[in-house]
């Protein structure tokens, strides 16, 4: 009850002093003409496999010149002040307060999980491991978090963790693959019919878990640890989410599943985390649109959020959407409404962050220009994202607004594709967000200090903010 009037108190706080100045009225809803499952089709029709791994395209030759040019425009944009950067800012109170107590190390075994859900842009890992590093430097390491079972996509990628698979293995979820919804937290999963069949994780944590489904019918697999076995698990049993788990020795480990049946047998994600510290889980899909999650099976994706208990969600669609000729700005409001209501269902306590789509180009007639779509599809992100309590940031014009990816690929930091950044690019997306959202932590800080100093609070928890 006190964390709920403290996080109450403050979020009051912050509207009154102005922490969140760059926020927006929220829009009047719209009436729309489509149904949201009529909007989830859409996708359907043009999707590509997911498991195409993603070449980078050459960029264009310039001079040295250009080159230094477009490197300035990059940094002046991304240097630029972050006092308003973050949009209805006071939707992070929650998250913040948790970043504050962990900042405070009063609890021994105090753990905060960030959950980051996306495209490619997300699924590379580049500007989601420059984040997780920061954050964890600063708040504490609390190891990987969920990871996804095996390899279940080409290209797949986390920094933090080395993981595989022996090649008899189907993925489900993503985009198109597989009907029955039980696609993980991160909407891919794995599944065998086949004895022997094994994936590997190389992690460390003082605690390892696995999620796989239970089914009727199901199969068994051995659990193994730098080679010594350490469990069976059977996964038969009534349709639903199963879970293995065990404490980790410390150091790095191997850990490995191998089947022992030809019965089916279908893997989620591991999780190997700390006692204490920050995780941030990447939790990216190639070619993924924001209504991919609407695909994912209730039940579980409740069950699997429960257990994480994030403090932080991150959503950042919208490069794909842009493309898709068939959103219109209703449906494409009614379907990210639907994405927000849902993750706010199923987690209540958690922040969210919206994401914008980064800026992108398109070829016509061999000249680049601005994709038209993005200014809708970003501006539709920024309205419902405030209507329903979100902040918002607004990466494309973090980059410099439209028509910037030309600069960013002449500066080396996009490639020759105009859609996606380089690693460099990426990490300095990372570093951008990381140092706006402490902008507003260390805001967040001052006005903790003002609500709970002398004659507001407790004067101990006054004390403790000096």
């Amino acid at each position: 009850m006190l964390r709920v009037l403290i996080v109450a108190a403050l979020t009051l706080g912050l509207t009154a002093w102005g922490f969140g100045e760059s926020q927006k009225a929220a829009p009047k809803k719209t009436t729309v003409k489509k149904s949201v499952s009529a909007s989830a089709k859409n996708t359907k029709k043009k999707t590509v496999s997911a498991k195409r791994r993603v070449v980078a395209a050459r960029a264009p030759v310039v001079s040295a010149q250009v080159k230094l040019a477009s490197q300035g425009f990059v940094a002046g944009a991304m240097d630029a002040v972050a006092a308003a950067a973050v949009e209805n800012s006071a939707a992070l109170v929650p998250f913040f307060e948790q970043l504050w107590q962990l900042e405070q190390k009063r609890v021994e075994d105090q753990s905060l999980h960030v959950l980051q859900y996306g495209d490619s842009h997300t699924a590379s890992d580049d500007w989601a491991n420059q984040l997780r590093l920061m954050f964890q430097d600063r708040f504490g390491n609390g190891g990987a978090g969920y990871s996804t079972a095996g390899r279940p996509f080409a290209g797949y990628r986390r920094y933090d963790v080395k993981s595989g698979q022996s090649p008899r293995w189907e993925t489900e979820g993503l985009l198109t693959k597989g009907t029955d919804g039980y696609y993980g937290l991160g909407g891919a999963s794995i599944v065998t019919q086949r004895s022997g069949e094994m994936i590997y994780l190389d992690s460390e944590g003082e605690k390892a878990e696995l999620y796989f489904l239970r089914q009727p019918g199901g199969g068994s697999f051995h659990v193994f640890v730098d080679g010594a076995e350490a469990a069976t698990v059977d996964t038969a049993g009534a349709m639903g989410p199963g879970y293995w788990s065990m404490a980790a020795p410390e150091g790095l480990k191997r850990f490995t599943v191998q089947t022992v049946s030809s019965a089916p047998v279908k893997l989620f994600g591991w999780v190997t985390e700390k006692k204490r510290g920050l995780t941030w889980e990447t939790l990216g899909i190639n070619g993924a649109q924001a209504n991919v999650s609407l695909r994912w099976e209730e039940s579980q994706l409740r069950e699997h959020l429960e257990k994480r208990n994030p403090g932080l969600i991150v959503l950042a669609y919208g490069t794909n959407e842009a493309s898709n000729r068939d959103w219109t700005p209703e449906t494409y409001r009614e379907m990210f409404r639907a994405v927000l209501q849902r993750f706010r269902a199923m987690a209540p306590s958690a922040s969210l962050l919206v994401v914008g789509p980064p800026d992108r180009a398109q070829r016509v007639n061999r000249v680049w220009s601005a994709v038209p779509k993005l200014d809708m599809i970003s501006e539709a992100q920024r309205d419902v994202a405030i209507e329903m309590g979100a902040a918002f940031w607004d990466l494309r014009e973090r980059m410099g607004g439209n028509g910037a990816m030309k600069r960013w690929v002449y500066a080396g930091f996009a490639q020759g594709d105009f859609v996606h950044l380089t690693g460099a690019g990426y990490r300095l997306v990372g570093e951008t967000l990381y140092k706006d959202l402490i902008a507003h932590y260390e805001e967040f800080r001052k006005i903790r200090q003002r609500v709970f100093s002398e004659g507001n609070g407790n004067g101990d928890e006054a004390k403790e903010n000096q």
